[in-house]
């Protein structure tokens, strides 16, 4: 085997373990006449004699598989729910009405997912269990704007902070305060119900109050943040945007829920899947395969052409280190890099993060890179990412293209599809931020 084939395989064990409805089934319990959720030995236990109804909803990528695995363990006891998820990634859940809708710019059909998300959840009585699944992309996913917004407006906002590198620490805490769903409104729409919170985590650290918004926890942040975060990237926002955060850092309008608020008197939440999952389970599958297999980071983040400068250097000192006898290594990376779109190509924060790594890595033989995105999509492209090797320069230039060139104007796709060095997936059904992997070997 090749070291690209041994990458695939490689990444393909990352993928699979971070598949969302084995891991709400490994989450969900029925012992006797309670429901168990959270890790075995530690796990928040619920007299189901004392529940009314059940209630499902959810959004996000793994939105589908997460509700599968919830049918699998509860059966008839889920009284109906709905879930929204990204276009491709849909599919038959018994009992729950599933909604398509657009990713990363939100569209109606999502703000129809949301209200009905809300509908659901206000509609829950104070015996009711509403288990929420969410994961990542829910924040595009349920849009549900702030009355005197638009959704063409929060669709604008959206997608100049997003061009303009953002994290989504930062996407998020705007998004949250422009929302009637996120930053923990929708836990205050299902109060007092009884809410658990399953999150499959697309977020560096699993911090519950940014993936998808925070809907059911409480929000640390401020219209203030919101403000800082559109003045940091001199954003020009939408004129009613504008008012809604400014009337509410002036007090004029609700602040999103605080702690100590007594919509989360009886609200929990377990991460039942993260980044650190699928690199465990690929640095498991790349010691099967005979290499020395080591995690150097699960907290992965900055502009993805630098960081790519940091980790082919990384690389090629270990690789410099190894003698002919040596095995070869296998190095892996997690979290989620930006991008600072400046020019108008296509592409993704991965497939960047690969055609850098290739003018890192041009003429250094023995040694592969590979940049996934764990959801199967990178950007607005079918690419998952890009993995490339000490040829992949080579091969673009052998085709008229410029390495330098495509990197300088976001224009990573056509060049690895150009070489030959796209990954494609396919839609995944789970998100668990972006895996980088790096294979070595001795050079002769």
């Amino acid at each position: 085997m090749s070291l690209r084939d041994d990458a695939r395989r490689i990444l393909d064990a990352a993928i699979a373990a971070a598949d969302p409805r084995a891991a709400v089934r490994r989450a969900l319990r029925v012992e006797g006449d309670a429901l168990v959720v959270g890790v075995p030995g530690d796990g928040e236990r619920i007299e189901l004699g004392e529940v009314g109804r059940i209630w499902l909803i959810g959004a996000g990528k793994a939105a589908v598989g997460m509700a599968l695995g919830a049918r699998d363990v509860l059966g008839d006891r889920i009284a109906g729910g709905t879930v929204t998820t990204r276009d491709g990634y849909g599919g038959e859940v018994p009992g729950i009405y599933v909604w398509e809708a657009a990713h990363p710019v939100p569209d109606t059909r999502g703000l129809a997912g949301a209200a009905e998300a809300l509908a659901c959840a206000r509609g829950a009585g104070a015996r009711d269990l509403v288990l929420c699944l969410l994961s990542g992309g829910a924040s595009a996913l349920w849009p549900a704007p702030v009355a005197g917004v638009t959704l063409s407006e929060l669709r604008a906002l959206t997608d100049a902070l997003l061009r303009a590198g953002a994290t989504i620490r930062e996407l998020n805490a705007v998004r949250k305060h422009l929302s009637r769903i996120g930053g923990g409104w929708l836990a205050r729409a299902a109060h007092p119900a009884r809410v658990v919170a399953l999150v499959v985590s697309d977020v560096v650290g699993s911090p519950l109050d940014v993936i998808a918004s925070g809907p059911t926890v409480p929000d640390p942040t401020t219209f203030a943040d919101a403000l800082g975060v559109l003045s940091a990237y001199e954003i020009t926002a939408p004129p009613a945007v504008l008012r809604h955060l400014q009337a509410g850092a002036a007090g004029q309008a609700p602040e999103t829920p605080k702690p100590g608020d007594a919509a989360f008197d009886r609200v929990s939440a377990h991460v039942v899947a993260a980044n650190a999952d699928a690199l465990r389970d690929a640095s498991v599958e790349a010691g099967r395969l005979g290499y020395r297999a080591e995690i150097l980071a699960d907290d992965l983040e900055g502009e993805a052409r630098e960081v790519a400068r940091g980790i082919a250097r990384e690389a090629l000192e270990r690789q410099r280190a190894l003698a002919s006898a040596d095995r070869p290594i296998a190095l892996l990376l997690g979290g989620e890099t930006t991008v600072t779109v400046r020019g108008r190509g296509a592409g993704g924060r991965n497939q960047e993060l690969a055609l850098a790594l290739a003018l890192e890595l041009e003429g250094r033989a023995g040694i592969v890179a590979a940049a996934l995105g764990t959801d199967g999509t990178d950007g607005a492209t079918a690419a998952a990412g890009g993995v490339v090797d000490s040829e992949t320069v080579a091969r673009g230039a052998a085709a008229g293209l410029d390495a330098r060139g495509h990197l300088a104007r976001n224009d990573s796709h056509p060049y690895l599809r150009a070489t030959g060095d796209l990954l494609v997936t396919g839609p995944t059904g789970t998100n668990v931020c972006d895996v980088v992997l790096i294979l070595a070997e001795a050079r002769a």
